[in-house]
């Protein structure tokens, strides 16, 4: 699953090994960092040989809980913008090019 907020991008999978958690993936530490006010005890650690250098491993319950506060905290009648103004304009570019390329499966369609 790929979630793109304002506070940051996260591929998230099943963890091969602890059943009830996830693992929740990131191309940049701060990410993961952002979701610490949400999932308690969060524990960021690196991994140089994955595709997704930043990781952490989340109870299942508690990467629920972060999504429902995530959701339930949209405010913006604009998401682009609303990237711009929490992390960036270099963030909220590298966002476009992401729904740029998904544009081109409605466009195409």
């Amino acid at each position: 699953m790929w979630t793109i907020t304002t506070r940051g991008f996260y591929s998230v999978v099943a963890h091969r090994t602890i059943p009830e958690a996830v693992l929740v993936r990131g191309r940049v530490r701060e990410d993961i960092e952002a979701l610490d006010d949400l999932i308690p005890n969060l524990e960021v650690f690196e991994d140089t040989a994955a595709d997704y250098r930043w990781r952490a491993v989340v109870q299942k319950a508690d990467w629920l809980s972060a999504l429902n506060t995530m959701a339930s905290d949209v405010d913006y009648d604009n998401f682009k913008r609303a990237v711009a103004k929490e992390q960036g304009s270099e963030r909220a570019q590298a966002y476009a090019d992401v729904w740029s390329v998904l544009y081109r499966l409605q466009r195409d369609a």
